[in-house]
């Protein structure tokens, strides 16, 4: 199971997808710690297979100059593996120790380069060279530790990968369940329904758009990305949004229902949660019997119900109580 899942960060076709279809050599869209263009590219130049593994991107992604310009070179010219690179502040005083050095000084030279002091202190930094190579430390391994800045500690690293990877489970075997609560709990502030919501063709326009601006795309467009990215693969995984409804869309949740996921009202962009929130409320004391019933009821202006019928979700109702003769 463990391998199962990490493999699903690198191999698409356990949740059905191919690369075209996404955009993306690997499916860790919306993981925490592994979704991030970042660290997607480490994924495809390292292609975990174990957890360890795992913790090991989780170190190397949030170390300063331990991945770019350091492991990711040594790793691509073949000198080292994952598995032996330098990834987390650990990882150092364990070598080390087992080369020979006595643990007071694997100590001292993990602390050093951690901090990324190893060059700051010429004298100091020669000794423990010295010491290194006295116990058979390579070149390459001195040299990464010089250019190392920051690193993370490993149970750090096994924290957030421990989190990570449950929420991993539920995205290979309870796709609607995760897409539902990711949508809800992280994307709620950058889901637009008018664009998210009418299919797949619809997403890929507007990520053709923001990738043709390029650096000129605006703040709101950038943080969008992600959620289109995460909205693309659920269309793609034969998920599909069911229309907002008055009556049975939450405030602010999205629902799994035995069709698709339901989006919640305040999901429309202009309608505001506490608007979403007034009208939950309102339709608990029974069906709004006009338009007008449920702007009283439920305390919002004319704003709101425009966008409502904007999205049918007004459709048969009448503006007010009243009966016209002429009608």
């Amino acid at each position: 199971m463990i391998k199962k899942q990490c493999q699903f960060l690198v191999q698409l076709k356990l949740c059905g997808v191919t690369p075209e279809q996404i955009k993306s050599e690997v499916g860790s869209y919306g993981i925490p710690e592994f979704g991030t263009k970042f660290v997607r590219g480490m994924l495809v130049d390292t292609k975990p297979t174990t957890f360890d593994e795992l913790i090991r991107i989780s170190g190397l992604s949030h170390g300063t100059d331990v991945w770019l310009g350091n492991a990711q070179s040594l790793i691509e010219q073949g000198t080292v593996t994952l598995t032996e690179a330098i990834c987390c502040r650990d990882d150092i005083m364990i070598y080390l120790i087992k080369q020979g050095l006595p643990p007071n000084s694997a100590f001292k030279i993990m602390e050093t380069v951690r901090k990324g002091k190893a060059l700051k202190d010429p004298a100091k930094w020669e000794e423990y060279k010295e010491l290194m190579k006295q116990h058979n430390v390579p070149d390459w391994y001195i040299k990464s530790c010089e250019k190392i800045k920051y690193m993370f500690p490993k149970a750090h690293a096994a924290a957030y990968v421990t989190n990570a990877f449950r929420i991993a489970w539920f995205k290979v075997h309870k796709p609607e369940a995760y897409y539902a609560a990711f949508f809800s709990i992280r994307a709620s502030d950058d889901f637009d329904s008018e664009i998210m919501c009418f299919g797949k063709e619809k997403v890929k326009n507007k990520m053709k758009e923001i990738d043709l601006l390029g650096n000129n795309a605006t703040q709101k467009d950038k943080t969008m990305y992600p959620v289109l990215e995460l909205v693309l693969e659920m269309y793609e995984r034969g998920i599909k949004f069911l229309p907002i409804d008055l009556y049975k869309s939450s405030s602010t949740k999205f629902i799994v229902e035995e069709d698709g996921i339901r989006p919640p009202l305040n999901s429309i962009p202009g309608l505001g949660t506490v608007a979403a929130q007034g009208i939950e409320k309102a339709r608990k004391d029974g069906k709004f019997m006009s338009i007008d019933d449920l702007k009283i009821r439920s305390k919002v202006g004319v704003a709101v119900t425009d966008l409502l019928k904007k999205f049918k979700c007004l459709e048969g109702m009448s503006q007010s109580n009243q009966i016209s003769l002429f009608g």
